[in-house]
């Protein structure tokens, strides 16, 4: 799902909301969740998974091409960690018919 398909259910879920309002709220929760990385803050949605930052250090590595040892500089990549209770909703059996 993309950003503009999300705004069109919540939208649809929520007709007392004109679309221009929906898409001013997810660009906030978006650009806070956004903002709240860049810091270097963990982001919870309870219930659903959490957002954060991993930082890998600088480290000497190697071009597989010619076997030259170079320098890798450091890298920040952001990281999910599904929560338990997505986990549980995604590997629900399914009711046999």
């Amino acid at each position: 799902m993309i950003k503009s398909e999300l705004v069109q259910r919540i939208a649809a879920q929520n007709p007392h909301l004109y679309q221009r309002d929906v898409e001013n709220i997810v660009n906030a929760i978006l650009n806070e969740i956004t903002a709240a990385l860049a810091r270097g803050d963990r982001v919870e949605l309870r219930g659903f998974g959490a957002f954060s930052v991993k930082q890998r250090p600088a480290r000497t590595g190697r071009n597989p091409r010619t076997g030259q040892h170079v320098d890798v500089d450091q890298k920040c990549v952001p990281f999910f960690k599904t929560g338990k209770e997505m986990r549980e909703r995604l590997n629900r059996p399914e009711p046999q018919a």
